[in-house]
């Protein structure tokens, strides 16, 4: 049922994004302009009507863009066909802000497939120890995920400017200060260009009325502050027999796994924060305990606690940690101690082939044999 219903909701958000010109009265009654009583009187029934179905279709445009990551797309499919804009209709994953900037420049969906994808692989290698799954629900752990997956839109965008697969940039031509024992030169990233596109698409899709959509807008220019704070400057010399005569240098991108690590000391340091209000109206969001200091804008925040995630809670997403593999031996969190939540443990015992003695052969080539190893998995309960 949930389906018809959404499928419903995505046809009308699709009609209104492709026929702009169209009247919302005229979807519902295209002959109501007629003069009258009676033709007053369908105009308003009508009004009220198409006033029913967008608020009933409310509920079903809690859009997440990153989620495209989900649907496991490949990259090279992604040019200016129906697939594409099949995608770009999607309530599921794009606001109607996000569907119009979508449609009018398709080229920037592989873009947004890719940077999904990339802060999924980021997230999930960095807590792939955790509980947590890289989930979403409103709590502590959303902080990483926004500050991962906005980080990652610019950093993608920036990246595709540099390497010429986005038509509508490239390479940073900013003219910095001379200096003295080197000169700047190649093509550096232009990291402003990507963080200014990604905020455009992003934090439109924020309710700046509520706490939990300050703490995100708080999180994503958090994030964007640390991938632009973090850009690393690369020189190359030139000269005759290997000397430096000419020594060149550009601004690069750091690699996303150094942002997913720097974003998780930041999700360890994360500001519990709840929102100050005036006249009934929620304007900031503060630190809840006054006793540490204030919360800058390279922060992290979150606004609720997290769950232990230990049991599989379909309504928060949290899949629970029963058949994950543990260490046996470690007493961190990826311990069988801390990860089975006290449930226990089982070992399973594999024989695998691998390769083994290897040696090198005279001239080129490398021939090993093929060994039976027996390797210990422990499961938790």
């Amino acid at each position: 049922m949930v389906k018809h219903k959404r499928s419903f909701c995505f046809r009308l958000s699709n009609v209104l994004l492709l026929r702009p010109r169209t009247t919302l009265l005229s979807l519902v009654w295209p002959r109501a302009g007629g003069g009258g009583r009676w033709g007053g009187a369908v105009q308003r029934k009508s009004i009220q009507l198409l006033l029913l179905v967008l608020a009933y279709c409310n509920g079903f445009t809690d859009a997440s863009w990153w989620r495209v990551a989900d649907l496991s797309l490949d990259v090279k499919h992604f040019h200016r066909d129906n697939r594409s804009f099949e995608i770009c209709s999607e309530n599921t994953y794009f606001t109607q802000h996000q569907r119009e900037i979508c449609y009018n420049n398709p080229e920037l969906l592989k873009v947004i497939v890719n940077a999904a994808n990339i802060a999924k692989y980021e997230c999930q290698s960095y807590f792939q120890n955790s509980r947590w799954n890289c989930s979403v629900k409103r709590n502590r752990e959303t902080a990483y995920l926004s500050a991962i997956n906005a980080a990652s839109l610019a950093w993608t965008i920036t990246r595709y400017c540099t390497k010429g697969e986005l038509t509508m940039c490239t390479c940073d031509h900013i003219q910095r200060k001379k200096h003295s024992k080197w000169t700047w030169g190649g093509c550096s990233e232009d990291v402003n260009y990507g963080i200014k596109q990604a905020r455009q698409f992003v934090d439109p899709q924020e309710d700046r009325s509520s706490s939990f959509g300050l703490m995100n807008l708080h999180n994503n220019e958090a994030a964007r502050r640390t991938l632009r704070a973090k850009m690393q400057k690369v020189c190359k010399c030139h000269g005759m027999s290997g000397s430096c005569t000419t020594r060149v240098c550009w601004r690069r991108l750091p690699p996303m796994k150094q942002m997913a690590d720097t974003f998780g000391s930041m999700f360890d340091a994360a500001a519990l924060v709840k929102p100050v209000e005036n006249k009934g109206v929620i304007k900031k969001l503060k630190r809840k305990d006054s006793q540490y200091k204030k919360v800058n804008k390279s922060d992290l925040v979150y606004i609720a606690e997290s769950p232990d995630y230990c049991e599989e809670n379909d309504s928060l997403g949290i899949f629970g940690t029963r058949g994950r593999f543990c260490n046996r031996t470690s007493y961190g969190i990826e311990g069988c101690r801390l990860l089975c939540c006290g449930r226990g443990y089982q070992t399973r015992i594999r024989n695998v082939e691998e390769k083994c003695n290897c040696k090198f052969v005279w001239c080129c080539s490398v021939k090993c044999d093929t060994c039976s190893v027996r390797k210990d998995e422990y499961i938790c309960n």
